[in-house]
C-alpha cells in the first residue's frame, strides 16, 4: 500500500475505468440500432455505474461463472483476491436465449434509453437458493435481498461493460464524488488516513458519536451515504443528503469531513455486505471504515456483531482497509453522554436508544425523538417530511 501515490491502493492494485471515451460512444451509438438489447433494472444500473467509475474494482464487467461460484462459496473471486458479494446481470431464459457470446450487447435502463454495452462472454445457469442461502445466509424469500434474488431471471450474461458516459447525478451533482476524485480530494487536503462511513440512514447521536471517535485517531471522515435503490420504508436519499448537509453545518469541523453519494444498491446482506462495503471504500480511497452494530443488516437474521466478526475469517492485511469495530451507542443519562457499555458504568434502563422503526412512527405520528436520540435540527428536517409523506397519502 505505501508504493501507491494514494494513501491506499485500489483493490486489485489498479481503479477501473470503464467510461466510454468519445471515440467509443460514437461508435456504439452508430450501432445501437442494430444491437440485441437487454433492459436493466435499478440496482443493474447503480450495478453498471459503478463498475464504471471504479468504485467496484478491480471488476470491469458483469461476473463470469468461475468468479461467480467462488465468490458465493468462499469470497474470493476466481484468482483468489477477496469479495463478498455477487455482481451479476440476471435475465430470463427468454431473453438470454438469443443472445450469443462474443457478441455485444445494449444496456438500457428502464426509460429505454441506451447506457451501456456489454460484450458478451459467457451464459450460464445459477443456483437462487444457494446464492440466497451462502451470501444472505437465509433462504427466506421475505428478505429484501433474497427476494430480489428470486424474482430475477434464472440466467447470468457475463463480461466487460462500457459506460456510454457519466452524466451529473440527477439529484445530488455536487455531491457525486467517484473514486479517482476522492481520491484526488483526498491528496490535496494531505490525508493520509480516511475513515469512511457508510449509512442509508440519517445521522442520529449513536452515528455522529461513534464516527467522531474514529475522526481522533484519522486525518479525515468520508461520509458516504448509498444512495441507489432500498428498501421502500427506508428514509428516501434527498430527505437524508438533507439531514447530512444540517448536521454537518452545525456540529462537524468543515475541513475535516467529505459529504459524498455512493451510488450502489442496497443488497441487505448483514456480515457479507459489510465486506463489500469496506472494500468499496476502499477503491474511493479510504485507509479506515466504521463497523457498528448490524451493518447492513435487516430484520432478525444477522446477530448483532456478525458483521464486524466476518472480518476475522480474512488474514490481517488481505482486505487492505481497516475495520475499525464500534459497540451499539447509546446516550448514558446517568453521565449526560453519548456512550457504549465499554464506557459506561449505566444499567440498561439508563439509556437512550431507539430502533429506527421506532423513530419512523414517533415521526408519522408528528413526533420528534428526543435530542439525546437525534439533533433537534435533524429531527425536524425529518419531520416535515414525513408528515408531508403522510399528507400525500391522504
Amino acid at each position: 500500500m505505501s508504493q501507491h501515490p494514494d494513501a491506499i491502493a485500489p483493490h486489485g492494485g489498479q481503479l477501473v475505468n470503464r467510461v466510454a471515451t468519445p471515440e467509443q460512444k460514437a461508435e456504439f451509438l452508430s450501432k445501437a440500432d442494430f444491437l440485441p438489447r437487454v433492459q436493466l433494472d435499478a440496482r443493474a444500473v447503480s450495478d453498471l455505474e459503478m463498475i464504471a467509475i471504479g468504485g467496484f474494482s478491480p471488476l470491469t464487467g458483469f461476473m463470469n461463472q468461475s468468479d461467480y461460484t467462488r465468490v458465493v462459496k468462499e469470497m474470493r473471486l476466481a484468482n483468489g483476491l477477496a469479495w463478498s458479494i455477487p455482481i451479476t446481470l440476471s435475465v430470463t431464459e427468454e431473453i438470454a436465449s438469443p443472445l450469443q457470446e462474443g457478441s455485444l450487447i445494449r444496456l438500457d435502463n428502464a426509460n429505454g434509453e441506451f447506457i451501456g454495452v456489454l460484450q458478451l462472454t459467457q451464459k450460464y445457469i445459477y443456483d437462487k437458493i444457494q446464492e440466497a442461502i451462502n451470501v444472505y445466509r437465509t433462504d427466506d424469500a421475505k428478505h429484501p435481498g433474497v427476494q430480489v434474488v428470486y424474482n430475477q431471471g434464472s440466467v447470468n450474461l457475463a463480461g466487460d461493460i462500457w459506460l456510454l458516459q457519466r452524466d451529473p447525478h440527477s439529484q445530488f451533482p455536487t455531491y457525486q464524488i467517484d473514486p479517482a476524485a476522492s481520491r484526488q480530494m483526498f491528496r490535496d487536503k494531505g490525508w493520509k488516513t480516511i475513515v469512511g462511513f457508510q449509512t442509508r440512514n440519517p445521522i442520529h447521536r449513536a452515528h455522529e458519536y461513534i464516527q467522531k471517535c474514529a475522526m481522533e485517531t484519522v486525518d479525515g471522515l468520508f461520509l458516504h451515504p448509498l444512495v441507489g435503490a432500498t428498501k421502500e420504508d427506508d428514509i428516501p436519499a434527498d430527505v437524508r443528503m438533507r439531514c447530512y448537509e444540517i448536521l454537518l453545518e452545525h456540529h462537524y469541523p468543515e475541513d475535516r469531513v467529505i459529504l459524498a453519494i455512493n451510488p450502489a444498491a442496497m443488497r441487505y446482506a448483514g456480515p457479507r455486505e459489510a465486506i463489500f462495503h469496506a472494500l468499496v471504500r476502499k477503491n474511493y480511497g479510504c485507509t479506515h471504515f466504521i463497523v457498528g452494530r448490524d451493518h447492513a443488516g435487516v430484520g432478525d437474521y444477522y446477530g448483532t456483531y456478525d458483521a464486524q466478526y466476518i472480518f476475522e475469517e480474512f488474514e490481517p492485511g488481505e482486505l487492505g482497509i481497516v475495520p475499525m469495530k464500534f459497540e451499539h451507542a447509546f446516550y448514558c443519562t446517568r453521565t449526560k453522554q453519548m456512550a457504549t457499555t465499554k464506557t459506561s458504568p449505566s444499567k440498561p434502563e439508563e439509556r437512550v436508544h431507539l430502533s429506527g422503526t421506532k423513530v419512523r412512527e414517533m415521526l408519522r405520528r408528528g413526533e420528534l425523538p428526543p435530542p439525546e436520540f437525534s439533533r433537534p435540527e435533524v429531527a425536524a428536517e425529518l419531520a416535515r417530511a414525513m408528515q408531508k409523506s403522510v399528507n400525500s397519502e391522504r
